[in-house]
């Protein structure tokens, strides 16, 4: 799937994503989402800098990002989808990871990559949305997960 950056589609700063997802660094790991199309998909950006706290143990002499982390980058992506999507419907609400059905992790991702993670709603029912998510580095597949969401009030 290649990447192709189009200004026309909707887009969210770290400020926007800060305003539709709850987390925070160092577990914020997107830092823009484009080619947002409501209801349909987007794509997560994440600049994998040599300074992530988690390469501190994985793996000191060889840094590579966990795979976990690719798909909560999926994940945050998702649930940025999620409330741009539903806009003011959203509020006072919180999308909740729930499943990971499927995971698979095709190539190391090291600092100095971006990780571009294209994100697609497969199913939405009620308050249920279940996702496609495929990551990808300098155009090449490094992992795909299909996984689900729950959207909830947030108290």
């Amino acid at each position: 799937m290649e990447y192709t950056f189009n200004p026309e589609l909707d887009q969210l700063t770290l400020a926007e994503i800060k305003e539709n997802i709850p987390h925070r660094y160092p577990f914020l790991l997107i830092d823009k989402v484009t080619n947002i199309t409501k209801g349909e998909s987007c794509v997560g950006v994440k600049n994998v800098t040599n300074n992530e706290p988690f390469f501190e143990g994985h793996f000191p002499d060889h840094p590579v990002m966990p795979g976990v982390l690719i798909v909560e980058s999926m994940a945050q992506t998702a649930g940025c989808l999620v409330v741009h999507t539903l806009g003011p419907a959203s509020k006072g609400k919180l999308v909740y990871f729930m499943t990971i059905d499927s995971a698979r992790f095709r190539k190391p991702v090291v600092p100095g990559d971006v990780l571009r993670v294209h994100c697609s709603i497969k199913q939405n029912r009620g308050n249920v949305w279940k996702f496609e998510g495929i990551a990808e580095v300098d155009g090449k597949k490094v992992a795909e997960a299909t996984y689900s969401a729950m959207i909830m009030d947030s108290h």
